[in-house]
């Protein structure tokens, strides 16, 4: 009998999950779940260096993209949409890919992580260089898919960071970096949308927020970059400099204006009472990061 990856194996504690009333399904789901974060806490060491080798690819025009399948491809094009309006980077800094492509974020394609010219196409797609970091994202750690982003990668020069459940997952042996929760069985046998799933989302959540806190996107934990896209994030960017610059509503507004809508530039312009050119020259000499210039 071929061996069991860790994520594909039987959940002694949820054995009779099929024969408890729905409070009991939901308190032993929340208890695996519990288990998430700690196993994430075992990885912490390697998480921080993924976001340090995330951190300088960028501070040296290098971009970060993510690969996987299914959920893991999910989560993956998730993370990589939401950097664009939090973090105002361009939409090609960090970029997300899954086996499929587009329709499978929405539809199963379940074959399309077997497929070694799916992911060549989507790697000729993103372009790597040596400048770049690419994520290679599976709960078991063997889709051909995966491995061959994460080889060719490495042969190319690209920094690698895998990120797998199963201990003995094969895409550590092309990852320069290899992020190893242990999260446990599922709580339905092999469903790793569930603690696979939501340790991921946690992973990437940090190496994403992690590196554009290194490289000066947020002051103190406000995210002064972000793009006014709508009435909520207009009201947030006027909330911001208002707390930042200690000014009134009213001021905040103008001083936004007469930034183009630049939180960060508008801070700088409240602070010292000067212009948007002037406010963009102290940025710029601080490399973008506003506490530098606040401070």
């Amino acid at each position: 009998m071929n061996k069991i990856a860790l994520t594909e194996k039987n959940n002694p504690a949820t054995t009779d999950i099929d024969l408890m009333d729905s409070y009991q399904i939901a308190k032993t789901i929340n208890n695996e779940d519990k288990k998430v974060a700690l196993a994430v806490e075992q990885v912490l060491p390697q998480i921080a260096q993924g976001i340090e080798t995330i951190a300088q690819a960028f501070q040296h025009g290098g971009r970060l993209a993510y690969f996987g399948a299914g959920t893991s491809g999910r989560l993956g094009v998730l993370d990589a949409s939401e950097c664009w309006p939090t973090f105002g980077v361009d939409r090609e800094m960090v970029s997300g890919f899954i086996a499929g492509g587009d329709k499978a974020l929405r539809f199963s394609i379940e074959n399309a992580e077997d497929s070694c010219e799916l992911a060549l196409q989507d790697l000729a797609t993103f372009a790597p260089t040596n400048k770049d970091i690419v994520v290679g994202i599976s709960a078991g750690g063997g889709p051909k898919y995966v491995l061959t982003i994460l080889q060719k990668a490495q042969e190319i020069g690209a920094k690698t960071i895998g990120i797998s459940s199963n201990p003995e997952a094969l895409l550590q042996k092309f990852s320069d970096i290899f992020i190893n929760p242990v999260v446990g069985e599922e709580a339905i046998t092999g469903s790793s949308r569930m603690k696979s799933g939501t340790a991921q989302k946690m992973i990437l959540n940090m190496l994403s927020t992690g590196a554009m806190i290194r490289i000066g996107k947020t002051y103190k934990n406000y995210m002064i970059d972000l793009r006014m896209l709508n009435e909520k994030l207009v009201a947030r960017g006027i909330r911001f400099v208002e707390e930042i610059a200690d000014v009134s509503t009213q001021e905040a507004k103008q001083y936004l204006e007469d930034s183009d809508h630049q939180v960060k530039t508008a801070c700088v312009m409240a602070k010292f009472k000067c212009s948007k050119d002037e406010a963009q020259k102290k940025l710029t000499a601080a490399n973008g990061i506003l506490r530098k210039v606040i401070q």
